[in-house]
């Protein structure tokens, strides 16, 4: 069977998400393909989702305006992976900032978890570091840019990874949010966990 990965394809950083899935998936020996998702019909043949980075409120707002905002929270709750960078992670927590407040962003509320917008600061502060994640060997090198942070989580959502005391990654079932850009590194090891979540 072939894997359908789904990329978000509304807005933010599409084709670099869909380089590294075809890579991880040639990684890995598996036959499949990344898709595009812009529409409904796009979303219905995919395995597991990517949510990338981009503007948080705009990405919300056409989900919403091209009927995938509720179908993405469905599917998430039959059980399909999905995996938020950035922007992305934003929109799967359940609790925002202030700005998400003030910009109507419309969260999809699917992880035990709250976000800080703009937690690293703005474009000329981005920055690049070692995470030590939890279950992975060695560390992955993280590229931040205008990142958000994961200010605390509860229920059944984890943290995974810190960064001067801000949660950068966390997991809670089928779902894995992280506030940098692994598709920026040839590292291959969150998609291959996404991928192996389906």
């Amino acid at each position: 069977m072939a894997i359908k990965v789904g990329i978000v394809a509304i807005q933010g950083a599409v084709s670099e998400h869909v380089d590294t899935v075809e890579r991880t998936l040639k990684s890995l020996d598996l036959k499949g393909s990344a898709v595009q998702v812009r529409r409904l019909p796009d979303l219905e043949g995919v395995q597991a989702l990517i949510i990338p980075g981009g503007e948080s409120t705009t990405i919300g707002k056409l989900l919403v305006k091209f009927g995938l905002f509720e179908r993405i929270i469905a599917r998430a709750k039959d059980g399909m992976p999905i995996m938020g960078t950035c922007a992305g992670c934003i929109l799967l927590a359940k609790e925002g900032d202030d700005q998400v407040s003030k910009t109507d962003t419309k969260l999809l509320g699917l992880m035990d978890m709250a976000v800080d917008r703009n937690a690293f600061g703005r474009q000329r502060e981005s920055f690049e570091t070692d995470l030590k994640v939890e279950g992975m060997k060695a560390p992955f090198h993280a590229v931040f840019i205008r990142s958000p942070a994961i200010l605390r989580t509860w229920g059944k959502c984890k943290p995974l990874a810190v960064f001067e005391d801000k949660i950068v990654i966390a997991k809670q079932g089928n779902l894995l949010a992280m506030t940098f850009h692994p598709e920026l590194t040839p590292d291959l090891r969150f998609h291959s966990l996404l991928v192996e979540m389906i």
